[in-house]
């Protein structure tokens, strides 16, 4: 079994990022917002090289913001810098985190014996296009072992029967303690326990072969099929106690016609699924997703 450490490098010539730091808020609606967290970026030596709002007014009155700023001692001076914005923060409500852009966030894919979506991440990880650490993949069948291992990432055989079930999901969080800040569900054909989304809220992101709310649950593409459906989709989304009900952070769609019988749609969504999967995690490892009640506001 490869570690981390022997994970091949990869340069994708982006720049350099040390002194970046990114800031997402979501409070209230109201004036001067905007006026004045870019008055205390200003005031604390930050240039704001991107910004992105949204407002819901009228209908939710909640307003979202995303910053990207440089800062200069990065090390020193943001500890500092988030100190002092709590008492911006407690002025106008603001829910609100701040994140180092080149901290790169970990992974945990979990698989079944459907590949593409794994792939997908693997590629982009592998030419630099996906800026995380993908910390080990685990899988309830063995038969991605030797493909996720030519990539030097480590393979967790962790099987599950209805038997085994407590046991394996056990193992899979003692596996994931402390060495991964997502999990990445890439046609992983269980049923997570709500202790385990618990422990990752709004962390889980989950590839569902449908454009939902349509088609819940087990064997999509056979109820699109029955149902005669014109377009065919996937959706990326955060994983809650719902099945397939959390916040959706990304979907797209193909048409399809009478011709294509359930094998056809399968190999159409295939597609669909795994660039739907890589966009919604990209997105996140970015920091440019905010959750608000069972909605996603995605700065992309």
């Amino acid at each position: 079994m490869s570690s981390p450490s022997n994970q091949p490098q990869r340069t994708n010539g982006a720049q350099d990022k040390s002194g970046r730091a990114r800031m997402l808020i979501s409070c209230p609606d109201r004036p001067g917002i905007v006026a004045a967290v870019s008055h205390f970026l200003y005031e604390h030596g930050a240039n704001i090289v991107q910004s992105d709002q949204y407002t819901m007014d009228p209908e939710g009155g909640m307003f979202f913001i995303r910053f990207e700023f440089d800062l200069n001692d990065l090390d020193k001076e943001l500890p500092v810098l988030v100190e002092d914005f709590a008492r911006v923060a407690d002025r106008f409500e603001m829910k609100w985190h701040t994140f180092r852009a080149s901290r790169k966030k970990r992974l945990a894919i979990l698989v079944s014996k459907e590949d593409h979506c794994l792939l997908e991440l693997l590629w982009q990880w592998q030419a630099g296009d996906l800026n995380a650490d993908i910390a080990m993949v685990i899988s309830n069948h063995p038969d991605m072992r030797k493909l996720v291992e030519s990539f030097g990432i480590p393979f967790h055989h962790v099987p599950v029967t209805a038997d085994t079930k407590v046991e394996a999901e056990r193992k899979q969080m003692e596996l994931v303690a402390d060495k991964a800040d997502i999990i990445v569900l890439a046609r992983y054909m269980q049923i997570v326990s709500p202790k385990f989304i618990e422990h990752f809220p709004n962390r889980i992101i989950n590839i569902h072969h449908s454009f939902l709310p349509a088609f819940v649950g087990g064997k999509p593409y056979a109820q699109a099929y029955n149902r005669g459906v014109k377009i065919i989709g996937a959706t990326a989304h955060y994983v809650t106690e719902e099945l397939d009900g959390g916040p959706i952070i990304e979907q797209d769609v193909q048409r399809v016609s009478h011709r294509d019988n359930v094998e056809d749609l399968k190999r159409i969504g295939r597609t669909i699924e795994r660039v739907v999967l890589a966009r919604a995690v990209k997105w996140h490892i970015e920091d440019r997703v905010l959750v608000h009640q069972n909605k996603t506001v995605v700065f992309n």
